[in-house]
């Protein structure tokens, strides 16, 4: 069995396991702010709403029925997933590219975007902005934060359009 045909038969699991591994993510960011000092600059931040985003809509599409109408939400739903993990994805980049160098990243798309949402007056332990990129500028075993994100914005991707393209495949033959 190929790798479309595992997942065309496990695609629930998969986007459970999608929505986990954003949970996960989110959770070890908070960690390492709340426990370490590691303080989030906007672009940390738009990461982490993006990582929620494909969380909830991973779940809800892990929760739909497999047949009929459910398989259409499903492959919107990893539609919406691979494209909310290329959005990520970018803004990891520009958080590492570009960001990481500015003295400031006041009021760039990050900052508008977080502000604009209002989840930092909601939530400020978790969405409020505490710090500018050059400072959020931190690595993990010598990689910075930001790849990290990137990475795991890649492989929800790859994944999600994975799911896309077996959900149209057609069922073997059974012989």
């Amino acid at each position: 069995m190929n790798a479309r045909h595992m997942l065309k038969r496990h695609a629930r699991a998969v986007l459970a396991l999608i929505a986990l591994a954003c949970l996960a993510s989110v959770g070890g960011a908070l960690f390492a702010q709340h426990r370490f000092g590691m303080e989030p600059c906007p672009w940390c931040i738009l990461q982490r709403i993006l990582f929620l985003a494909i969380a909830v809509v991973a779940l809800l599409a892990a929760a739909l029925p497999v047949g009929g109408p459910g398989r259409l939400s499903a492959v919107l739903s990893s539609v919406l997933v691979a494209g909310l993990g290329v959005a990520g994805g970018a803004a990891a980049l520009y958080q590492n590219l570009v960001a990481a160098k500015l003295p400031s990243c006041d009021m760039t798309l990050a900052d508008r975007i977080v502000s604009g949402l209002g989840l930092d007056a909601w939530q400020p332990e978790v969405f409020e902005v505490r710090s500018s990129c050059a400072d959020a500028a931190v690595s993990l075993l010598g990689v910075p934060f930001e790849l990290w994100s990137f990475g795991l914005f890649a492989l929800i991707t790859l994944i999600a359009a994975g799911l896309v393209l077996a959900a149209f495949m057609p069922e073997p033959d059974n012989m």
